[in-house]
This record gives structure tokens, sequence and C-alpha cells, in this order.
């Protein structure tokens, strides 16, 4: 049976990490800044739960064996999102997780899964593969690149496999109350009879975060397919036909009221991600 340790398990997409890897009969280390929010969660007395902030890093830690030594670690653990565009990934997130990072891997860890963003792809239009340059245009995706450039070095001096997943957009029950689908299921909720949006041209790669969770699991738990690998459906949709696609399954009705919101000036108009690397773990 795997320890896998799981960083930032009480997120959004961790709690499903940690539900899934349970289901799979792993042993689970999980962390999060909260013991009190952990409690909450359903799976809190199946794991092995270990209270962990990232401002508390101390450098004379050994923070693989304070973990209990994990065959695998799928490091989640972000703050501060979705303020994609503040100073405070580059100037306070990106020194602490390499801090962190270097001293699990240089104390022992053989195994690492970590998350990127599709936002590291910067302003391209059309399909992104894993090969195309890096061009991150907000503080998030820059953070989050020059993370993974320092892992490539680590993991390479420390004979450490390394995978480094491109998360791109997913949806499900838990999401920030900030996202498209938490917002619409409200308005539905709520009775409300229009739901306000962008114009919903933009086009985009969507999961169910159900599905990102299993496909993170899969990847982590191989080293046949390694460095960066996009979790994406591979299928470009856009927004407007996903949402009524998403009001169609659950036989909902609400009038859009389209243009109401300006388009982000973060990410570009049209992108989803190419996911040949992601089918070849399960020989598609």
């Amino acid at each position: 049976m795997k320890k896998v340790l799981v960083t930032g398990a009480t997120g959004f997409i961790g709690n499903y990490v940690v539900q899934e890897l349970l289901k799979r009969k792993c042993a689970v280390i999980a962390t999060a800044s909260s013991a009190e929010k952990a409690a909450q969660c359903y799976w809190y007395n199946e794991v092995a739960f270990i209270t962990f902030n990232f401002n508390d890093f101390d450098k004379n830690i050994n923070y693989f064996q304070f973990f209990q030594e994990p065959d695998v670690l799928i490091h989640l653990a972000w703050e501060g999102l979705p303020n994609y565009k503040a100073g405070f990934h580059l100037t306070k997130n990106l020194p602490l997780q390499k801090d962190f990072l270097h001293n699990i891997i240089q104390h022992g860890l053989k195994d690492i899964t970590v998350t990127g963003t599709c936002f590291e792809y910067g302003m391209k239009e059309g399909c992104l593969s894993e090969d195309m340059p890096c061009e991150p245009a907000n503080a998030y995706a820059i953070a989050k690149n020059e993370l993974r450039i320092a892992l490539e070095k680590f993991t390479a001096e420390y004979n450490c496999s390394f995978k480094w997943v491109r998360l791109f957009y997913m949806y499900g029950k838990g999401q920030s109350p900030k996202s498209l689908i938490s917002q619409l299921d409200k308005a539905i909720e709520e009775g409300d009879a229009i739901f306000n949006m962008s114009g919903g041209e933009q086009v985009r790669d969507f999961l169910p975060v159900e599905k990102v969770a299993a496909y993170i699991i899969s990847i982590a738990m191989q080293k046949k397919v390694t460095g960066i690998i996009n979790c994406c459906s591979g299928k470009p949709v856009t927004v407007k036909e996903f949402v009524l696609e998403y009001l169609r399954e659950r036989n909902k009705s609400i009038r859009l009221n389209l243009g109401y919101y300006p388009y982000a000036d973060y990410e570009a108009m049209r992108f989803w991600g190419d996911n040949k690397k992601l089918n070849s773990i399960f020989n598609k």
C-alpha cells in the first residue's frame, strides 16, 4: 500500500483527491493549515492529518520525516486564489514553496506530482500542447512556472520522479462561490429570472472536478509519463454552450444575460488543451 501525502487537502481539488485516494486503498497523509476545517471533512478519521502552515516553514526541520516519509507527494497547496494578478504569488508563495519542496526532496522524497496552470502558456490561442514555450502573463502563472523550473532542477539532482500537472478549467460542488457554475447554481436556487455573465464566446476546456482528481492520482501513481502533463478534456467549447449544456443536463432553465461582464484580460479568448500525453498514461 502506497503512502501518499496530499498538501492543500481541504481545498476544492484536495478534498476530491483525498476521497479518490481512499477509494484506491492508499494510505493517506493529509495536510492543510486548518485542523478545524479538516475535521469537517468526512475523510478526516480515515487519514493521518498533520496541520502545517507554509508561513511556519523552518529550514531546520526534516519535512520528509515530519510527514512520515511518504512514497508519493501530491502537492496542491497554493494560497490566494483566484486573485491571479497579486504580487504575493511571487514575493511570498513562490519562495516558501521552493524552500519546502526542496527540503522534502533533499531529505528523501522520490516521487512528486505538483499542479500547475494552463495560464503558464500565456495569451496563446488554439490547442495548447506541453512542448510549447511558456509565456505567463500574470503573477500567479509566472510564479507557478518559476516553481516548475526550480523543481526540474531539484528532482534531477536528487533522482526524484517529477510530474507537473497543468490544470485547465474545472467545476463541481465545493468550488469558490465566485466561480461561474457556483454563481449559476446560486441564481437557480434563489429563483432568479436571469443570470448575468460574460458574452460567453470565449473557448475553454472544462472537466468535472471528480475527473480532475482521478487524473491527478493516475498521473501521480505512475512513472512512465513524466514532466509537464496537461490535465484537460481536449475538447474546445464556448462558455455559453457549456452553460447551456449544464442547464440541459440538470433540466434547469434561466435566461442568460450575455455581455453583462467584460471578458477577463488575463487569459486568451480561445484556447484548450492537447490531451494526447495524458491519454498515453491510459494507453489511449
